[in-house]
């Protein structure tokens, strides 16, 4: 079969075995391009590309794949919290483990999600990122008496924003960096940042907006972050003074017997502006270099490329 192997500074089209083993053999039918992908290039990863796909099973049913597999065993993985399994850093789709940007992937049948059916399966790449942005809201308890700022006017920005309002905050702003980005603001009905609020989401991963999310918060308030930071100098004085909780969000999870990716795929069926919006660009697979250059270009109105194997 076709995949998309990483071959820093950039990715190639190759030829590879089909999958073998246990789980459930899927033809992918989209996957998405991450910040995160561009990320494993430059720390040279040499695995197969991909944790943002959706495809159809053997038997017919069109499914989302949780990237983050979880030991299944643990704890942790017991109770829901797979995102805080032990292996979740270890087994990263994409840069420690083959991920799913090739023709077929098996997966393992706990983390394969069922889509709606007014979800397209060439659309359902967004579910992954999406979850990430449902999740870190589910983190900030968002609710109808919070006024929620965005920081970061990214795919994952947006869909932040668009999560927040489905879970009832009556007020959503978005800080944005470029034009395309302002747009889609104004497409959702959010507004630019103006005084201070209960919840800041971070989702930029950058010192600055990390400073400005704090910035943002009102006293007592609440950051919750995305981002994962290297060395940086950290808004300690800033929080400190205002008693601004500061708390990271990794990935998603379930919460008793309901999936974040379920909700969340929930939330696209609905939404068919958000597909629109944030799918800017579309790529055959044999393409795949072209769209990694498109996708590393943020200033030239890209949110999500897809590729379509």
């Amino acid at each position: 079969m076709r995949a998309v192997r990483n071959a820093p500074p950039g990715v190639k089209v190759v030829d590879v075995p089909d999958p073998e083993g246990d789980g459930v053999r899927i033809k992918v039918a989209s996957v998405g391009i991450c910040a995160s992908d561009l990320i494993y290039l430059r720390h040279g990863s040499q695995e197969i590309a991909g944790h943002e796909f959706a495809g159809v099973t053997d038997d017919g049913v069109a499914v989302a794949v949780e990237a983050i597999f979880g030991c299944g065993s643990c704890e942790q993985c017991e109770k829901g919290s797979y995102n805080l399994c032990s292996t979740t850093t270890e087994q990263v789709l994409g840069m420690t483990v083959p991920g799913g940007m090739s023709e077929y992937f098996i997966a393992p049948r706990h983390v394969v999600v069922p889509l709606p059916d007014q979800l397209a399966v060439e659309d359902a790449s967004l579910v992954e990122p999406a979850s990430v942005a449902w999740h870190t809201c589910h983190i900030g308890e968002v609710g109808p008496h919070q006024r929620v700022a965005v920081v970061g006017g990214g795919a994952i920005g947006i869909l932040a924003a668009a999560s927040a309002q489905t879970m009832g905050a009556p007020e959503v702003a978005i800080e944005v960096r470029h034009p395309h980005q302002a747009a889609a603001r104004e497409r959702l009905g959010a507004s630019a940042p103006s005084g201070q609020y209960d919840l800041v989401l971070e989702t930029g991963g950058t010192e600055s907006s990390l400073h400005r999310s704090v910035e943002l918060a009102r006293p007592g308030g609440t950051v919750v972050f995305i981002g994962v930071f290297d060395e940086i100098a950290w808004p300690h004085f800033e929080a400190f003074k205002k008693e601004v909780r500061i708390v990271p969000a990794l990935g998603y999870c379930r919460h008793g017997e309901q999936r974040e990716f379920a909700e969340v795929a929930q939330m696209l069926a609905a939404r068919s502006d958000l597909r629109e919006m944030l799918i800017t660009h579309r790529f055959p697979l044999e393409d795949a270099p072209e769209a990694f250059r498109v996708a590393a270009d943020k200033s030239q109105g890209v949110f999500r490329v897809v590729l379509h194997p």
